[in-house]
């Protein structure tokens, strides 16, 4: 979704839209659970948007880069007026048909993330973006005066997103489960793409475009969002997760949450950032 990079955008249009195509039936993205009202989003989502607004029903939320929009449907099922912003048409078709199957309205915009249109300007109490959103983004200043511009007064962001150390181990599960020395696939921060680490590191030789992805560093993002104007309410690290978001390497723990360690010394997962427009 890189605003100032048409030619990689749509390399990674192209990927989103495969994805998008073949996702609905795995563990993560379960659409017979989101139709039957049994998939939920994780505690520390739904901890961030309760730090951001509390309630959402009867509040303007807008979904950023909602993919097949699963958190838009659930906001919209706990009566927010919701909005479902992604730059994939297949992914927006997706979620228009889940959306029919639920039962539920959702408005769905077909936008690059860091160029909001001005009909979303002003309009929301909420944005909300998780977990792998700003890897596709290579300006996150461009991002976050987007996110700010479609605020309302006192509208907040609440973003959760996996966290750029752990991002930059590339052999995590022979890390945490086999005691090797980590290998660092890609940079905390770069300034242009970088590859992915982990399991997903490229696509298979003919199974598509390479999907292009950055790195942005926590101070990098925090200080997009002072410079966009907005105040900073909460930034929490996470030193577990409810899920293996990686795919591998994460460690179920007794307590049923997943840890990645080196040398005996917790990696921190994710983040929390809230930070609202002021009023």
């Amino acid at each position: 979704m890189a605003g100032s990079e048409p030619a990689r955008t749509e390399v990674n249009r192209a990927v989103w839209d495969g994805w998008a195509a073949a996702a609905g039936t795995d563990a993560h993205y379960d659409a017979a659970a989101l139709v039957a009202g049994t998939w939920r989003r994780t505690e520390v989502e739904q901890a961030a948007v309760e730090l951001a607004v509390g309630d959402v029903a009867g509040r303007a939320v807008c979904h950023l880069q909602c993919h097949l929009g699963f958190d838009a449907i659930e906001f919209a099922r706990s009566g927010a007026q919701t909005v479902g912003v992604d730059f994939s048409p297949v992914a927006l078709a997706r979620a228009a048909e889940l959306a029919v199957r639920c039962g539920v309205t959702v408005d769905l915009v077909e936008a690059d993330a860091t160029a909001l249109p001005a009909t979303l300007h002003g309009r929301f109490d909420l944005v909300y973006a998780t977990f792998g959103v700003l890897p596709w983004i290579d300006d996150v200043d461009s991002w976050m005066v987007s996110v700010a511009s479609v605020l309302g007064s006192r509208g907040a962001l609440a973003l959760v997103e996996h966290h750029p150390v752990l991002s930059m181990v590339a052999n995590l599960a022979a890390v945490t489960t086999g005691g090797a020395r980590p290998v660092f696939g890609r940079p905390y921060q770069a300034d242009g793409p970088v590859r992915r680490a982990g399991r997903a590191a490229a696509a298979e030789p003919g199974a598509g475009p390479v999907p292009v992805v950055y790195a942005h560093g926590l101070g990098r993002v925090v200080t997009a969002a002072v410079r966009a104007g907005l105040v900073v309410d909460h930034l929490v690290e996470h030193f577990d997760s409810p899920l293996d978001w990686r795919g591998e390497g994460l460690v179920a723990d007794g307590d049923g949450r997943f840890r990645a360690r080196v040398d005996g010394q917790l990696l921190p997962a994710s983040f929390t950032l809230v930070a609202r427009r002021p009023g």
